[in-house]
């Protein structure tokens, strides 16, 4: 062959490969890991664990006005709860300007048991919003919370497949029929935190039994595929931190090493979901809660661009940012006092990049959500600005950015004369 059309033929190889590339990335669905746990005031008249830990006082306040929360990090609105419909509304606004396409929601169950339900109300609320807004919407189902209700005698050993079918019927009730919900060739995806009680394929294709066949799941475990599964997850590996030597610190080579090895095994699987993060740094021994699991840093966002780089190149189906705002564990990518819209900054490059060229939306339109929610909350008893603001949001989860930037300031001008 002569030179010529060996350059020729190399190029147009280089296209078809990049043009695969493209196309692999641009067919994910870009989620955030989410937390509905908080509870605050003044929504409610209590603090939650999760702002306290039993330990930090959310009522007392710093010489900026910050309130002592159970994290190194301060959320750019404050503590909040995740039931109040305001919050909700920022928080699905604010992944709709950064391009993010939906939530895998942390679900404990329905029951009344601990704060479950409470947290599964939040999740209902959570749902409507995202619904609103265009979002998709999945599970991930933590089966520990078995074993906790054994223990804490609300649930006898012998019901645990029966109660787990229960919740997945609820699933398939409530979410999983829904047009918004993520599917992946047709299934419904669900993720398991683990597993952490049911470790055998078989409990699940008991718990699964009740389903039907058209809600029967794309199932995604931790780390590991159970023969069940359609795959697995990657998760930030902080037990690596734990290690002799390390120091409690999860080195740049070692999450290498982990992420390689986990597509790797991955490859043999029908297919994974990958993982994003931008730090993990937990306040749980400064709360007196446990040990700390370690310590990931977060390199001015080098972290979360090379894990997310990763997840955008290789094979997986979906990709997972973890978390939206586990503020105890340091993992956000929810705006806050440190950090600003940054780290929701780095997604909207990559969505640029890998999903959507034309993707325009930058950090300073993420400044909208925060302007919006600062009105809402302060006109909920004025009709007529609450209408208003309902046909903003219309118009920032339609695209209609330019339109509803300029609404927005008007009425911030006409509310403040």
């Amino acid at each position: 062959m002569k030179p010529r059309n060996i350059l020729l033929l190399a190029a147009l190889l280089s296209l078809i490969l990049a043009a695969s590339g493209i196309t692999r990335a641009a067919s994910k669905p870009v989620m955030v890991y989410y937390m509905p746990w908080f509870t605050a005031k003044p929504y409610c008249d209590s603090w939650g664990w999760h702002w306290t830990m039993n330990h930090f006082n959310p009522d007392t306040m710093n010489a900026s006005g910050e309130r002592q929360i159970a994290s190194w990090y301060y959320p750019l609105i404050g503590p909040y709860d995740s039931s109040d419909p305001v919050l909700l509304e920022y928080h699905v606004l604010l992944m709709k300007l950064a391009g993010i396409d939906g939530v895998i929601v942390d679900w404990y169950g329905s029951a009344n048991f601990l704060d479950y339900g409470i947290n599964n109300q939040a999740t209902v609320k959570l749902f409507q919003f995202t619904r609103k807004a265009g979002l998709k919407f999945s599970i991930c189902y933590e089966d520990q919370t078995i074993q906790h209700m054994i223990d804490g005698n609300y649930l006898a050993a012998s019901d645990a497949i029966f109660h787990a079918q229960r919740e997945m019927l609820y699933l398939q009730t409530n979410f999983f029929s829904d047009a918004s919900y993520l599917r992946l060739k047709c299934r419904p995806v669900l993720l398991n935190f683990g597993p952490q009680h049911f470790m055998v394929s078989s409990n699940w294709e008991d718990i699964f039994s009740v389903l039907v066949a058209t809600n029967q799941p794309a199932f995604f475990t931790e780390d590991n595929r159970l023969p069940v599964s359609t795959g697995a997850f990657s998760w930030p590996p902080m037990w690596m931190s734990q290690a002799p030597g390390t120091g409690g610190v999860l080195s740049g080579a070692a999450l290498k090493s982990y992420l390689a090895d986990f597509d790797q095994k991955a490859g043999t699987w029908p297919t994974f979901i990958s993982s994003a993060f931008p730090r993990f740094h937990d306040i749980y021994q400064r709360a007196g809660v446990r040990n700390y699991w370690g310590y990931l840093g977060d390199r001015h966002g080098d972290t979360l661009r090379e894990t997310l780089s990763r997840g955008m190149t290789n094979s997986s189906a979906i990709v997972q940012v973890v978390t939206w705002n586990d503020f105890g564990e340091g993992s956000m990518v929810e705006p806050t006092q440190e950090y600003g819209y940054r780290d929701l900054g780095i997604i909207q490059d990559f969505r640029r990049q890998y999903l959507e060229s034309d993707f325009s939306r930058n950090t300073n339109d993420l400044t909208m959500a925060l302007r919006f929610y600062n009105l809402r909350r302060q006109s909920l008893t004025n009709i007529a600005i609450s209408a208003e603001l309902d046909r903003i949001f219309t118009n920032i989860v339609s695209g209609k950015i330019e339109v509803a930037n300029l609404q927005l300031d008007q009425l911030i001008k006409q509310t403040s004369k």
